[in-house]
């Protein structure tokens, strides 16, 4: 193929790195809502974690400023190694770079803050010096401002990074949903992350399909009592 980049992402071919998911970073986007950035952050691990794609956990300057990482994803990936770094830009870090190569695939999905500074200078580097192919996930990563975001996605575009969601790549990775091997567990990742779909899917399971509900605890409903006529 010519063209890599017409490849989809599959299980097989990509390589998952979250660059700088730390609180101190995370106050300072404005660019999308922080709770909204944590959500999908945390979907793309489990979805990562789900069809076992080679995931790289990399912090800077932890203990001086960032503070540890969202202690949601790390337990999605409980025995990573966490590649803590001096430098903004990750490709300055030997452990990185080696890290990147011993997982052995060339596409590269990032995820991490700040759009502007961290992943802007990681995908350059990495695209340049690496020969990678950079699959940035806009909408888990964030920047300073909506400008600052924006416009270093449309500087990364112009330099061959492809722009994703993560919804988009974690059906990228399933493609089939006679892939029954991992249909479950993205089901509960949509459910739990994927808001209006999720709902849907929660309202299809259960009034439609008839299932059970999630697992919400042993309620009692009480029937309704009508009103008294006055």
């Amino acid at each position: 193929m010519t063209n890599p980049k017409l490849e989809v992402l599959t299980p097989t071919n990509c390589q998952m790195i979250f660059i700088d998911q730390q609180p101190q970073m995370a106050f300072g986007v404005q660019s999308m809502d922080r709770q909204a950035l944590k959500n999908n952050t945390v979907a793309l691990a489990k979805a990562a974690k789900v069809f076992n794609i080679p995931t790289i956990i990399t912090t800077v300057e932890t203990e001086s400023f960032s503070g540890h990482t969202y202690p949601e994803l790390l337990n999605v990936f409980p025995e990573a190694d966490i590649l803590e770094r001096s430098s903004m830009n990750s490709w300055d870090d030997q452990k990185v770079r080696d890290a990147l190569a011993a997982n052995g695939r060339k596409k590269v999905v990032v995820s991490g803050l700040w759009t502007e500074v961290c992943n802007n200078s990681f995908a350059l580097c990495a695209m340049a010096e690496g020969d990678y192919e950079i699959y940035m996930v806009a909408d888990a990563s964030g920047g300073t401002s909506k400008e600052a975001h924006d416009f270093a996605m449309q500087r990364m575009i112009q330099a061959g990074v492809v722009p994703v969601t993560w919804q988009q790549v974690m059906l990228e990775w399933q493609r089939d949903w006679a892939h029954k091997e991992t249909y479950n567990a993205v089901m509960d990742i949509v459910r739990e992350h994927s808001g209006a779909y999720g709902m849907g899917v929660d309202y299809a399971y259960t009034m439609v399909h008839k299932a059970a509900a999630r697992d919400v605890g042993h309620h009692k409903t009480l029937a309704p009592v009508p009103a008294p006529v006055k």
